[in-house]
């Protein structure tokens, strides 16, 4: 059993996962250093070894059908966390069956709210930080011009390190990696 916490993401790419990144830069710096994702898992520990882990998220994701996801408004966890977000509208039930399969075996954990597809744009220390933040995102939302349709084809199990999160191993949803390992 390892002490360190995973979670499984899905990379945004441009244009949302761009204007995301540029958007967490000006409203909270200290985070710019994380890429534009949609959390499946939040972050856990394992109950079994990463390469347990790994080998259940390959098989399970196997059988899941790639799909596309579409952005809402931006929101915040306000007052339980101050998080500013864009909501999942379409297809969100899909995000939430894909966490509820996921979460299971090694990758089973209590979690601490209930499981909410989002993309977070930032995490404030403060109440009053992700309300101001909220305004401003709100506002470059809905000039944004691009698709807000995020097609999901691909996780990516990551692992903490030291206050940052490093990428595992890609996990393709739809075919499986099992006969490519050593």
């Amino acid at each position: 059993m390892s002490s360190s916490r995973y979670a499984l993401v899905t990379y945004v790419r441009p244009p949302v996962g761009q204007f995301v990144e540029k958007l967490r830069r000006e409203l909270h710096p200290v985070t710019a250093h994380m890429a534009a994702h949609l959390t499946i898992l939040p972050p856990r520990a394992l109950r079994g070894t990463e390469e347990a882990a790994l080998e259940f998220l390959e098989e399970a994701c196997s059988r899941v059908v790639p799909f596309d996801i579409e952005l809402g408004e931006v929101e915040t966890f306000l007052p339980t966390t101050p998080t500013v977000f864009i909501q999942v509208t379409r297809a969100a039930y899909r995000m939430r069956e894909l966490h509820d399969q996921l979460s299971a075996n090694g990758l089973h954990c209590d979690e601490e709210w209930p499981y909410v597809p989002h993309l977070t744009i930032v995490k404030t220390a403060l109440d009053q930080q992700a309300r101001d933040a909220s305004v401003i995102a709100r506002e470059r939302w809905s000039q944004f011009q691009g698709s807000r349709l995020i097609h999901v084809d691909e996780l990516m199990f990551v692992r903490e390190n030291c206050d940052a999160w490093q990428d595992v191993a890609p996990v393709p949803l739809g075919r499986s990696l099992l006969s490519s390992r050593p």
